[in-house]
């Protein structure tokens, strides 16, 4: 976690209130996660602003930037704008806890939190998952449809005379 120490909000000693942060996301912070990923140059801005509060912190994260993306049909890199944005709830308790969705615990004796995975999180979610260039042609769309699998509409296969007086058989007990 020595690592992702520049990525921590010291809550502690800080008035209640609200607080900002501003942090660069750049390709070594994609580094310092054990993962591969579908894009290059990221140039991404996160602002977090944290509301602290007396027994917890609301904490904001806006991320808004650009990555480089290879389109899944044209084989070309293509910049894509990225913009999310994450709310969640940090309460304090006996343990660090985060099985809710919206809503994270940690321990009443932490003086700061690590935002690091919720940034890499909020900018994940903002890559779409089928990469499609804005350049992409005309034709390079009707040859595309013109090999596409076409939707064949099958029908319901009959059921079976002797099920239907089965299901009858079980319905009446």
């Amino acid at each position: 976690m020595d690592r992702l120490r520049n990525y921590d909000i010291v809550f502690s000693g800080q008035r209640n209130g609200r607080h900002e942060f501003q942090f660069e996301i750049d390709k070594a912070f994609f580094q310092l996660f054990d993962t591969e990923q579908e894009f290059t140059e990221p140039k991404i801005v996160a602002d977090v602003l944290m509301d602290k509060h007396t027994t917890f912190l609301e904490v904001n994260i806006k991320t808004s930037g650009t990555v480089n993306l290879v389109c899944d049909i044209t084989n070309e890199n293509f910049t894509h704008p990225i913009e999310n944005e994450l709310n969640v709830l940090v309460k304090f308790g006996a343990e660090y806890d985060d099985s809710e969705e919206d809503v994270i615990t940690i321990p009443m004796t932490d003086h700061a939190f690590n935002i690091a995975q919720l940034i890499y999180e909020v900018v994940m979610l903002a890559i779409p998952m089928k990469k499609i260039s804005p350049n992409i042609s005309e034709e390079d769309l009707e040859i595309l449809e013109k090999f596409s699998p076409k939707d064949e509409t099958q029908e319901e296969p009959q059921s079976d005379p002797r099920w239907e007086a089965l299901k009858k058989l079980k319905d009446k007990n």
